[in-house]
């Protein structure tokens, strides 16, 4: 398997009031402290008043130790001008958790791209309320834990998942077609941790076989929606988005495998933004930096 072997640098995301100076004053940051940008991009919501930013720089010849990083900036730069800020290393290598119940195909594409060796990330294991996509998981070598889940079982359901969640210290878990809805209680444990997709036919075609549906009313896109599950169903900060057209002469077969290679596509963008830290989140909105 080849790994990432990148060098090691750091990335800074910041939100905050807008006000002048704020690249400025972050940048000087670095530049005192011998780092060298590779990558800024900052974006401005005016209707907000609020400030974006996603800045990396070469750890390489940086003055200040890894372990410091966070403290020193907190204390010269954040505190002072009340930043909301987080700090990761292109080495970390988060622990991810898939969850799936019958439909391979979105398993399959992320499971592929893990062994690829090029994903910041790990997927430790897979859960799913039924048994189906073992083989799945064992040819891949990945852990299958199998709990099944109904209306009198949920909350313990949950608790194991929780449980299995934390031993193996999971950072964001994936629905890759886990078709049960997630309890608030266990969001609050990962909040704009946990990522969705699902076609993007809602509310229009809600139910079962929304791709029966919508061939039914000639519709000329499909598309596909990944977001962060919150406790409102469906409508968590969206990440990523992508259509495709069809038309009349595509049958229903052929919506429905048009709309899950789409789904596969949007999803693994969305896990791919999210683990090189280019996902910010703000009043239920995303901003996602090339």
């Amino acid at each position: 398997m080849s790994k990432n072997t990148r060098p090691l640098s750091a990335v800074l995301l910041v939100h905050c009031a807008d006000r002048k100076g704020l690249v400025a004053l972050i940048t000087d940051f670095l530049y005192k402290n011998q780092g060298n940008i590779l990558y800024l991009d900052q974006h401005v919501d005016a209707e907000r008043g609020v400030f974006f930013m996603r800045i990396e720089w070469e750890m390489s010849g940086f003055a200040l130790p890894r372990n410091s990083v966070k403290a020193v900036f907190k204390s010269e730069i954040a505190d002072r001008l009340d930043l909301d800020f987080s700090i990761h290393f292109t080495d970390e290598r988060p622990g991810i958790a898939i969850f799936v119940s019958k439909l391979p195909h979105c398993l399959y594409d992320l499971l592929s791209s893990s062994r690829s060796g090029h994903w910041p990330a790990e997927v430790r294991l897979v859960i799913s309320n039924h048994e189906t996509l073992r083989p799945v998981a064992e040819s891949f070598n990945i852990p299958f834990h199998h709990i099944p889940v109904t209306k009198e079982s949920k909350a313990e359901a949950e608790k194991k998942q929780l449980k299995l969640l934390k031993e193996l210290d999971i950072e964001l878990i994936v629905l890759a077609r886990y078709m049960q809805i997630v309890s608030q209680g266990f969001i609050s444990n990962y909040v704009n941790k946990i990522i969705n997709i699902h076609h993007s036919f809602l509310p229009a075609f809600p139910g079962a076989r929304p791709y029966h549906s919508a061939f039914e009313r000639g519709v000329k896109i499909i598309g596909a929606t990944s977001h962060y599950v919150t406790a409102e169903l469906d409508a968590g900060p969206i990440i990523e988005q992508d259509i495709v057209r069809v038309t009349h002469r595509d049958s229903v077969s052929e919506l429905v495998r048009k709309g899950r290679e789409l789904e596969k596509t949007v999803l693994t963008r969305a896990l791919w933004n999210h683990i090189n830290r280019k996902v910010l989140v703000y009043d239920n909105r995303t901003i996602v930096f090339e």
